[in-house]
């Protein structure tokens, strides 16, 4: 679940980053942290697909997925043939087989013997953070798993309110020492003139980048879930939104641009390849994974749910949402709607809610547990977003594997986590969102095999496979340090 708390600050440590100056940059460091400080709401979310084409570049595939792009999904639904793939594989000759790629635990011992023992992540946020989503979601899931297979995995973020400043967690240690927005400049800092004790290195790009190509000289990975874009414009004021957008469009890909990147889905690879020019045979595809809690039982609502979940903040769109919800009422008399999230436009979206109407069937429920969402998902007629920018959704594929369907807005990221028209509905607009909606609420049969082929689909993700196929580009660019020049 994506949601949205409180911002922090130590204030004692930035005053001390502001006075510091990095090391081989032109511009000076309170620039970098003024972007910081009013970024807080730039998070990982994806954006349009690009206009170019670009051939998708896989590692990881989820288990299970079928080899041939026009292999039907069960119950005798559309095949996907003519559509690229639920995780945009390259053809089957092109990658091993699932039975001939190696284990995590094999892909571990090849990791160890090329001297990838300690593996730092370095990430803005832990997962304990009030505003930790998806991207803190996917790092802790990697780092558990590679620390369940034996290797030594130390999480770097910035402090979280009210906790402790190391945390073993899952076989792994977070280290939250430094300011929300001190992290960047510190963490740059740290490794210019400190030693490290690490031999390999992730950095999670997320907003502003840990400009990891200046100071680390082990091998090294870089998450990298989407392009910002248009999000610097909605969430900071103009003269910093436009020089947040030079730093990620015109000095970050200067120092990235032959770096080994992973992201989340082939759309959002499309997307960083053409936006930020970015070489494609350095960008992998790895698919995220759906944790197995999320499943189908019970019985479904009967009248009418949609749920929506994410942080209340303007990318996710929820305003637009309640419009068209408003829209969907007057053809489904009986509807019933679920917003589950956090963020600063709460009151905004209350506000909407409130002239609209809707307040007796429009529930803001805030945040809830991971039970009472899989509870949410499992009675819900279909679960939708009109977020502007997703570096996949991952609340599509929680939805998936709990059997339902998704509408959703036509955008990088949702491309791969729904298969338009096998596993939900892609809309472009508020408009035809309301018809897509209106087409899965009133055909009993067409939402049923939507949500049967969107469990199928959701089953093949797993994070056993995403942390396989992230620590395989790693293990890559390891051997390729070490090979003869």
């Amino acid at each position: 679940m994506v949601t949205h708390g409180h911002d922090e600050e130590a204030s004692g440590e930035q005053a001390e980053a502001d006075g510091i100056a990095l090391v081989g940059a032109r511009r000076p460091l309170p620039l970098v942290v003024a972007i910081e400080r009013h970024a807080a709401e730039v998070t990982v979310l994806c954006g349009p697909a690009a206009t170019a084409t670009v051939a998708p570049k896989v590692v990881a595939s989820p288990v299970g997925v079928p080899s041939r792009a026009g292999d039907p999904l069960p119950d005798g639904g559309p095949s996907l043939e003519g559509r690229p793939p639920p995780d945009s594989r390259p053809p089957p000759d092109s990658r091993p087989s699932l039975d001939s790629r190696p284990s995590l635990d094999a892909m571990v011992r090849r990791a160890i013997a090329v001297g990838l023992r300690r593996i730092e992540i370095v990430a803005w946020r832990d997962i304990d953070d009030p505003e930790a989503g998806g991207s803190e979601l996917h790092a802790h899931r990697v780092a558990s798993l590679w620390s369940d297979a034996g290797l030594q995995v130390r999480l770097t973020t910035s402090a979280v309110a009210q906790g402790v400043p190391v945390v073993h967690r899952d076989g792994y240690i977070a280290e939250r020492r430094f300011g929300r927005y001190a992290i960047f400049p510190r963490t740059v800092v740290r490794n210019l003139v400190g030693r490290t004790d690490r031999d390999g290195l992730v950095e999670v790009w997320n907003g502003m980048p840990f400009l990891s190509p200046l100071w680390a000289r082990c091998p090294r990975v870089v998450f990298l879930h989407h392009v910002h874009a248009e999000m610097w414009q909605m969430a900071l004021p103009g003269p910093l939104a436009r020089l947040g957008d030079i730093v990620e469009r015109r000095v970050a890909p200067r120092l990235y641009r032959s770096s080994a990147v992973v992201t989340l889905s082939a759309s959002s690879r499309a997307e960083i390849v053409s936006m930020l020019g970015l070489q494609p045979e350095r960008v992998s595809v790895v698919p995220p994974g759906v944790d197995p809690r999320f499943g189908p039982a019970g019985v479904r609502d009967r009248d009418p749910l949609v749920v929506a979940v994410g942080r209340l903040v303007p990318v996710k769109r929820f305003g637009s949402l309640v419009d068209a919800l408003v829209q969907l009422r007057a053809r489904h008399p009986r509807l019933r709607a679920v917003i589950v999230g956090e963020g600063y436009e709460r009151s905004a979206i209350e506000a909407r809610i409130d002239r609209c109407g809707a307040g007796s069937w429009v529930d803001l429920v805030g945040r809830v547990g991971d039970d009472e969402l899989v509870a949410l998902y499992q009675r819900a007629w279909v679960l939708v977003s009109l977020s502007q920018r997703e570096g996949w959704g991952m609340t599509i594929t929680e939805a998936a594997a709990c059997g339902t369907p998704a509408v959703a807005s036509r955008i990088a990221g949702h491309a791969d986590a729904v298969v338009d028209g096998v596993t939900g509905l892609l809309a472009t607009g508020t408009e035809e969102l309301v018809t897509r909606l209106d087409q899965v609420l009133s055909d009993e049969v067409l939402r049923s095999r939507l949500g049967r082929q969107a469990q199928a689909h959701a089953g093949r993700l797993t994070w056993e496979a995403t942390a396989l196929g992230t620590l395989e580009v790693l293990v890559a660019e390891a051997q390729a340090a070490a090979a003869p020049r």
